[in-house]
């Protein structure tokens, strides 16, 4: 995991710290030797959204396989979607960045998750809901191109529910569920699920 806190030495030495007793989460660089192990997770730290820290991270996004989580003193709905679009998969408020909180959304992230703060997903769905009203699918495909169905599933991955969760009250298999994920990231070139619905939602859908 590499951590860019900008022109802030404060708050990476904060982020450090506080994971320095962690035993499943190593810090490294952005810049590998050769041979070093693929970044797999990036901290993005920040007081606020602002054009600086998007820009890192669609470059991480751009040059690197990591997971974006975004570390941030605050955050409104209106800026949460440019900063998911840009690449982050997860939000951490920074008064809630606790060792065990971090510790646990990393590994979450890690393992092609995504996390949101609950309070935050809540407004998030709300705003965004009221944009897919004014949306008219038409023979099952939306604008965006996204399957009736397909939408059904991300609004449940959304909801936090796993694979077998969402089949259940589906009623399909689990491997349809699959299938219609993966179908999603691959057609429209997405990098996992919490991608995915942030595309959902930031098309208005979910």
């Amino acid at each position: 995991m590499a951590v860019d806190a900008g022109r802030d030495p404060i708050s990476y030495a904060g982020i450090v710290g506080q994971l320095a007793q962690s035993t499943s989460v190593k810090i490294t660089s952005f810049d590998h030797e050769p041979g070093a192990p693929s970044l797999h997770v990036a901290l993005v730290v920040a007081d606020a959204v602002d054009e600086e820290r998007l820009s890192v991270l669609r470059r991480i996004q751009r040059t690197t396989s990591a997971q974006s989580i975004l570390v941030i003193g605050s955050i409104t709905e209106q800026a949460l979607l440019p900063a998911l679009a840009a690449g982050a998969v997860g939000v951490i408020l920074r008064e809630q960045a606790t060792p065990d909180h971090l510790e646990n959304v990393i590994n979450v992230v890690a393992n092609q998750g995504g996390h949101l703060p609950p309070t935050l997903l809540a407004n998030l769905l709300t705003t965004v809901g009221r944009v897919q009203d004014t949306v008219p699918a038409q023979r099952g495909l939306a604008f965006a191109g996204l399957q009736e169905r397909e939408i059904d599933v991300l609004r449940l991955v959304a909801d936090g529910l796993e694979t077998a969760e969402i089949a259940a009250k589906l009623g399909w298999s689990e491997r349809t569920i699959k299938k219609i994920i993966q179908a999603v990231t691959t057609r429209l070139q997405l990098r996992n699920r919490a991608h995915a619905v942030a595309y959902a939602m930031r098309e208005g859908h979910i």
